[in-house]
């Protein structure tokens, strides 16, 4: 990721609080970390998140109240719940508010990054389709048609192609990282997979070669990168 994604963390158990949080900054994501529900909210007014993680049970104020509170302020932010609770009735009640998981305590931290990472993925291929078009060069590229037009010819996009060709427009003339792009867009970055976006890659390619100012090209060991001058 070119920008460190940040993680809004209340959990009123200080030691699961620090463990977690200490976790999730080793695995790059800046995390701020908060005692109880009041100090929370008062946090969360400061800065910008990218994704809310609540315990349920806290003092002052509860994971419910202030889920729903933050979601006044950001209706889109994702959130996942964590609690001891095993009840259906607390479950059905997260969801109800707008939680986009809930985990059940005790939990491995490995299963919650998946958790963290499945929901960003989603959340970030949703904002790669919020943008209706870029102009590329001598290419105008409609995400929401799926087409790649240059001059009189109107190309059409496979949905993978145009998954992948929104994804080096986001991080136009910056490293795209492989395997943000493959778990993005392919979920599983296996090596079936990794060769499926080699091919996407390669007709990308041919269909951009009409603009000699643009081309895509490998980046070793890292990625790739979209050089083309562009407007949005």
């Amino acid at each position: 990721m070119d920008e460190q994604m940040k993680i809004f963390f209340c959990e009123d158990d200080e030691n699961l609080g620090m463990l977690l949080r200490e976790y999730l900054q080793a695995k790059g994501y800046a995390t701020d970390l908060f005692s109880d529900g009041e100090a929370g909210y008062k946090g969360f007014l400061k800065e910008k998140y990218d994704l809310c993680i609540l315990d349920v049970m806290m003092p002052k104020k509860g994971g419910f109240t202030l889920a729903q509170e933050i979601r006044s302020i950001n209706p889109d932010i994702p959130v996942i719940f964590l609690t001891a609770k095993t009840m259906k009735e607390d479950i059905l009640e997260g969801f109800k508010i707008g939680a986009d998981d809930y985990i059940t305590k005790p939990f491995s931290m490995e299963e919650l990054l998946l958790r963290i990472e499945a929901i960003l993925r989603r959340v970030r291929g949703k904002k790669l389709k919020d943008v209706p078009f870029y102009k590329l060069g001598s290419f105008t590229f409609d995400t929401q048609k799926q087409t790649l037009a240059i001059r009189e010819k109107v190309i059409k996009l496979t949905t993978k192609e145009c998954e992948l060709l929104s994804l080096l427009c986001a991080h136009i003339n910056e490293v795209l990282e492989r395997n943000y792009a493959l778990k993005t867009i392919w979920v599983d970055d296996n090596y079936f997979n990794a060769r499926s976006m080699d091919v996407y890659i390669t007709k990308l390619r041919k269909l951009l070669k009409e603009d000699p100012n643009i081309e895509i090209i490998n980046v070793h060991g890292k990625g790739y990168k979209l050089i083309a001058p562009m407007n949005e």
